[in-house]
This record gives C-alpha cells, sequence and structure tokens, in this order.
C-alpha cells in the first residue's frame, strides 16, 4: 500500500460544512424585541385601566384647584402618546367620552339682614341703629346722583344690608317699590350703586259696565280703581259731560293692560281701546303708538279724540250759574252780563289750563281776584278767575292740562268756585256750547301704520261691546 502525505483540510467557514449551527445574535435580538412589544402593551393598557380609576374618583371626591389641573395633565398624555397601538387609543378615546363634567366650588351666598324702615327714619338713623360705620354711608353718598333716593327714603319700605366675616359692611340694598330696587355693593374697596328692575310682564285684560247710579260706582262694580275711572272719563272728556251729560243706563266697554312682576299683579297699565255709548250715541277710541314712542287716543278712522281745548278746565261738582247774557249778580245787586261758566268746586281744587297757549295776563283786582289770561294763537282766548293762588307768571308758555292755578274766592265772589270765560276773535262764547276745534289726525304718513296697529284692537272691543249689549237684552 502506498501511503501519501496528503492530509485533509478543515474549513472554517461554516457555509461549506455539512452541519450548520443557527446563529445566535438574530434568535437573541427577536426574543427581545418580543418581550419588549409584551411588555409594552401590558403596560399601556394598566396605565388605561389607572387612568379610568382616576377619573371615577374625581367624580366621587370634590374638585380643587390641583386635582383639575393634574386631571387636564393627564388626559393631554393620554390623547398625545406617539407609541401606543391602535386598540390601545380606542380604549383611551372611549374613556375620555364618559369623562363627566367636573364640578367646582360654588360662591359663598350672600347673606342679607333686613329691617324695614320705621316713620321719621332717615338713612343716617338707620345705619346708626344697625351699627353700621357712618364713613360707609359717607363713601356711598358721595356717588351722587346714583345715590340720591337714599335722602328720601320713605316708611314701611325695605332696607337690606349685608357684611363680611370681619363684619365689615359689604353692601346694602333699599327697595324703592316693587319694582325697582338700588344696590350698591364694595368691589376692589370701591362702592358701585347700581338700579336693580325686576322684568314687568304686560298682559290685557277687558271690563265693561252700565251706569245705573254714577259713573264712579259703575267702574268699581266693573273692576275698576278709581284712576282708570278718570282715564276712561278723560278719553272722551272733550265729547262727554261726565257731570251733565251721563244717563241711567250709558254703558262702557274697555281693553286695558295689567302688570304683572314674577307672576303677581302690581298694576294697571293704560287704557288701550274704549267705546261708551252716551244716550244711545256711540264713542269710541283707541290707543295708538307714534313712532316716535309718544302715544294718543284716536278714533277708528284716525281723527284725534283731543280738541284743541278743554270743554272744562276743572273737575267740578256742578255748575252754580250758566252763560247769560242778562244775569242778576248777587254781589252788585244789577242786571250785568255774565259772559261765563262758574263751575263751583272745593277751596284749592286744580285748574288745568283749556289749551296750549301763552300767558298774557297773571294778576289780581278786586273784581276778578287772582286771575289768569291765556292767548291761544290769534283767534283764541281764555280766562279763568276768583283762584286762591295763581301757578304761572305772565308771558309763560303752557300746555293743555297744565295747572295754572287752584279755585277760590278772590274778588267778587260768594263761595269758592272758577269763572270760565271763552272767547272767539274778542267775542265771549258759551263755553260749554261752543264748536272746539279738533286737534291734529293721524299723520298721513302714518295712517297704513295705524290701521294695522289698531284692528286687532278694535275687532276686541267689538267682542266685548256686543257681549254686553246681549246681557243687556237678557236683562231687560
Amino acid at each position: 500500500m502506498i501511503k501519501s502525505d496528503y492530509k485533509p483540510i478543515k474549513l472554517s467557514n461554516p457555509i461549506f460544512s455539512n452541519k450548520r449551527k443557527a446563529p445566535a445574535a438574530p434568535i437573541i435580538m427577536i426574543v427581545l424585541a418580543l418581550i419588549l412589544i409584551l411588555w409594552g402593551v401590558s403596560s399601556t393598557i394598566f396605565d388605561s385601566k389607572e387612568a379610568e380609576t382616576d377619573l371615577k374618583s374625581i367624580v366621587t371626591e370634590p374638585a380643587d384647584a390641583t386635582s383639575v389641573s393634574e386631571s387636564k395633565n393627564f388626559s393631554i398624555d393620554l390623547n398625545l402618546g406617539d407609541t401606543e397601538p391602535e386598540n390601545v387609543t380606542s380604549q383611551t378615546s372611549s374613556v375620555a367620552k364618559k369623562q363627566p363634567k367636573i364640578i367646582t366650588k360654588s360662591q359663598p351666598t350672600i347673606r342679607w339682614t333686613t329691617t324695614k324702615i320705621k316713620k321719621g327714619d332717615s338713612t343716617a338713623r338707620l345705619f346708626k341703629r344697625n351699627n353700621l360705620s357712618a364713613s360707609d354711608l359717607y363713601g356711598i353718598m358721595q356717588l351722587g346722583k346714583k345715590t340720591d333716593i337714599l335722602k328720601r327714603i320713605q316708611a314701611g319700605h325695605v332696607f337690606e344690608y349685608t357684611l363680611d366675616a370681619q363684619k365689615k359692611l359689604m353692601g346694602i340694598r333699599y327697595h324703592i317699590d316693587r319694582l325697582n330696587t338700588l344696590e350698591v355693593l364694595r368691589r376692589n374697596n370701591q362702592w358701585q350703586a347700581e338700579l336693580l328692575t325686576k322684568d314687568v310682564e304686560v298682559r290685557h285684560n277687558s271690563a265693561n259696565g252700565e251706569i245705573k247710579d254714577n259713573l264712579f260706582l259703575a267702574g268699581k262694580n266693573a273692576g275698576l280703581t278709581d284712576a282708570m275711572v278718570m282715564e276712561l272719563a278723560g278719553i272722551f272728556g272733550w265729547d262727554i259731560d261726565f257731570i251733565l251729560d251721563i244717563r241711567k243706563g250709558d254703558r262702557f266697554t274697555l281693553i286695558y293692560e295689567e302688570k304683572y312682576v314674577e307672576g303677581e299683579k302690581f298694576g294697571n297699565g293704560a287704557i288701550l281701546a274704549a267705546e261708551f255709548i252716551n244716550q244711545g250715541k256711540s264713542f269710541k277710541a283707541v290707543r295708538y303708538e307714534h313712532r316716535d314712542g309718544s302715544a294718543e287716543y284716536y278714533t277708528p278712522d284716525g281723527f284725534s279724540m283731543r280738541k284743541a281745548f278743554l270743554r272744562a278746565p276743572v273737575d267740578f261738582s256742578y255748575i252754580s250759574s250758566n252763560f247769560k247774557p242778562k244775569r242778576f249778580h248777587p254781589i252788585l245787586r244789577r242786571v250785568k252780563a255774565h259772559n261765563g261758566v262758574d263751575y263751583r268746586a272745593p277751596k284749592g281744587t286744580p285748574v288745568k289750563s283749556a289749551g296750549d297757549g301763552k300767558v298774557i295776563s297773571a294778576a289780581y283786582n278786586k273784581y276778578n281776584g287772582h286771575y289768569v289770561f291765556i292767548q291761544h294763537g290769534q283767534k283764541y282766548v281764555t280766562k279763568y278767575l276768583h283762584f286762591t293762588k295763581r301757578a304761572v307768571r305772565k308771558g309763560q308758555r303752557v300746555k293743555q292740562g297744565q295747572i295754572i292755578g287752584y279755585v277760590g274766592s278772590t274778588g267778587l265772589a260768594e263761595a269758592p268756585h272758577l269763572h270760565y270765560e271763552f272767547l272767539v276773535n274778542g267775542v265771549h262764547r258759551n263755553p260749554r256750547t261752543v264748536d272746539l276745534p279738533d286737534a291734529e289726525p293721524v299723520n298721513k304718513k302714518e295712517r297704513k301704520r295705524f290701521f294695522n296697529n289698531t284692528a286687532e284692537l278694535l275687532n276686541q272691543l267689538k267682542v266685548h261691546t256686543n257681549l254686553l249689549s246681549d246681557r243687556a237684552v237678557i236683562a231687560d
């Protein structure tokens, strides 16, 4: 056998080896990656559950500033995670949807001490009686016009004040009426005043009645106040003499406003529409508010209910002497023309200007006593005699219905009364029968608006008037 010196060569490269071994480094890396992924998923889920637990604790425990701040930061951490898996993201969003509102602590309730103002009380006396600081009162009164009402507080009204824990005055309230309250509060060590006004609800109501004795009694039976009866008489006062023309069986219907505050009635508003049937003749009036906010009463056709002159310038008891060209004067004891009408009324009864005009004379003499003469344009003059006191002066301009003096018995007068004269172009006319010029009707530019705004009121008035007529027929 031939011996060879040849020796096999061992290859170190595993590629050329028949027995291949798995590389160790890649396997280790894969295992570590799987461990890291599983650890990340489990920790994220755990954090999500912990977040849900924290949110529940926020609901069950009072929130303070710290917890609110932490909850906001926590919410941001959940929403801004960049490496969260999709399933984790869906879980956190569902938690966020269930998150309730965080309740913060409410402000402490202000406690007001209430006291009723007594007869003779002043604001200073109220402060002293309730051990309030005079310097605080001085500071409040320095607000000027805003707190001027505190100089005129009225007995029976309510006064309130509030103190802090150190017994320092923090605010006052003065209830002026059922609608308005003056509130003065200390803010940043400065006094601030505000007028608080409650909301007013306006409702419409109706009333109707028939005169059996007198207008006031009929109004009372219909549920009207004396003030509303006077307003009704004022609306129709240019056409009806409510002293001399009223008859038994006369009827009236009206629609008016009622004012409510916090569900309780506290007063009446204006009469919106009315009808008065006097001696079989119907008079209708409807209230119309102009574009500028002013309001007047008109007929359904848009003519003013107001005349340029009042028929009678005073609320009188009766007429003691009529207009007569020849009358025996009770004091002079001779026949003398009585160029006016004498209206008997209690001493001190207010006398009104019959129309707009200018006072051309206001003086005293032994015949007329205290008197006032008023010029109304170029055509008309009215004269008022025997005042106990005048309320206007020569040269003054006056409005219809303005008080110009008070009934008296000065001059040649036996008892308190108003002697009233009416002159047209210098000629005396009977004030009770003279044709009075009308006031201006609704402006042509507003007539369409007038008819649109008043149609519903007039329809309601018609319905209520018909009901009253039907009841009257049934009663007969």
